[in-house]
């Protein structure tokens, strides 16, 4: 009996840690996430961006399983690495597209300035 009762408690403790674990593991990828965005989003390329739309809609997901059994500051810490998140993503794409920007500006310089040169010859 005593072997039984034993058994029970291992296996309430275990299926507690695993829940735990999982809710946690889902705020572990958000913060890696968020981090990842904001190291590298600016040089993300258009599969780079559908990847990471999909990532964050698939953690978001996972989180929102997990949604009562967050306390109040797990709640408040999601929310706040979620927008995190949406700022990298925003930020991400405005500078992406001014370094696109910068470039197609400098390459319009230099056949200004090759045609230039080209006339200046004649």
């Amino acid at each position: 009996m005593k072997k039984i009762y034993y058994l029970v408690v291992y296996g309430v403790f275990a299926m507690l840690f695993a829940s735990c674990s999982t809710k946690q593991s889902a705020i572990n990828q958000l913060e890696s996430f968020s981090t990842e965005l904001r190291d590298h989003s600016r040089y993300y390329d258009i599969q780079d961006w559908e990847r990471a739309g999909k990532k964050f809609v698939d953690i978001t997901k996972t989180v929102k399983k997990y949604e009562l059994k967050y306390t109040p500051e797990e709640l408040a810490r999601i929310g706040k690495l979620e927008g995190e998140c949406a700022g990298y993503m925003v930020r991400g794409a405005k500078d992406n597209v001014t370094d696109r920007l910068k470039g197609f500006l400098n390459e319009l310089k230099g056949i200004l300035q090759g045609v230039t040169d080209a006339f200046g010859g004649w």
